[in-house]
């Protein structure tokens, strides 16, 4: 008994011993504080491990699946719009994007004359100096979304570059891509061809930009980021085009009522004219009524006159034979 009771004592007196040393206490919360901190690390990624297994990747309330719809890169916000030819320096625009801001003759000469009719030219028509067929490239990478046969157009592709931005060729002939591709910027999309719509400017591809359905003028964004036409606010613009089309069809409307004008102006002229000459008319006749009149009294007075002399005489002659 007392052997194991020195053993104790001996233990107890170790136990103080390294009690009593400055670094105990130190060294006890040190590693009890890494136990603890150890236990809360595997606990949380034990709870990840099991959440992640749970998830259900087909759901669309996980962000970013919400909607279905493309991501817009980003290089190809950063590209900037080029003309869809291999070497612009040898392209010619056959006519120009017609701007109803405008000048008259600016105007006048990007009109395309089709069945007898004159129509605002939505886009640019290129063709090269030879007037020989070109490759048509892609102005700006994007999804193709229309691939369509036109005998009046001259065939049609639309590539859409972000939500309402697209661009067209018309007037194309061996198309190389179909709906649904991905082109990049400079993919040879087809040939350029001819249209019934604007024969005039031969072998040649028309191409336009078009923001929420409004064209907008090629030659603005040339060499501009796909940034620059999402700031653009197209519905002034389509506002504008109504506006002048209105103040157009009032301008035709008032050539017509200045012509009745004058002619309502002129029937009342002719009209007065007759008056007056009615009244000259009358005034003639009454004049002739009165000098007709004088001449007749005259006869009259005379007339009058002898009477009287006659019935004196009468009179004088009556009152000598009295006498």
């Amino acid at each position: 008994m007392r052997e194991e009771e020195k053993k104790r004592s001996s233990q107890d007196s170790s136990f103080k011993r390294f009690m009593k040393k400055r670094w105990a206490f130190p060294a006890i919360y040190i590693a009890s504080a890494a136990i603890i901190l150890t236990g809360v690390l595997w606990y949380q990624t034990s709870d990840n491990a099991t959440d992640t297994d749970s998830y259900d990747y087909e759901a669309t309330d996980i962000t970013g699946k919400k909607y279905d719809e493309p991501a817009l890169e980003v290089n190809r916000a950063m590209e900037n719009f080029v003309m869809p030819v291999k070497d612009p320096d040898s392209a010619v625009i056959q006519k120009q994007f017609y701007d109803y801001d405008g000048k008259a003759e600016e105007q006048e000469a990007a009109l395309v004359f089709y069945n007898n009719t004159y129509h605002p030219n939505t886009g640019i028509d290129i063709a090269t100096k030879d007037g020989e067929t070109f490759d048509v490239l892609a102005a700006l990478s994007g999804k193709v979304t229309k691939v369509e046969e036109d005998s009046l157009l001259g065939n049609v592709i639309e590539v859409e570059h972000d939500k309402g931005i697209v661009t067209q060729y018309q007037s194309v002939t061996e198309m190389n891509v179909e709906v649904g591709d991905q082109v990049e910027q400079g993919d040879v999309l087809a040939k350029a061809g001819e249209s019934l719509f604007n024969e005039e400017a031969g072998v040649h591809v028309h191409f336009e930009i078009r923001k929420d359905g409004t064209p907008v003028n090629p030659l603005d964004f040339f060499n501009k980021p796909l940034s620059s036409l999402q700031e653009l606010d197209t519905a002034d613009k389509a506002d504008a085009e109504e506006n002048s089309g209105a103040t157009e069809e009032n301008d035709e409307a008032a050539p017509s009522e200045d012509k009745s004008t004058e002619e309502s102006g002129a029937n009342e002229g002719e009209g007065s004219s007759e008056e007056s000459g009615a009244e000259d008319e009358n005034a003639g006749n009454t004049e002739e009524d009165e000098s007709a009149d004088t001449e007749e009294d005259p006869a009259g007075t005379s007339e009058d006159e002898g009477q009287t002399d006659d019935q004196v005489e009468e009179d004088t002659a009556t009152e000598s034979t009295d006498a």
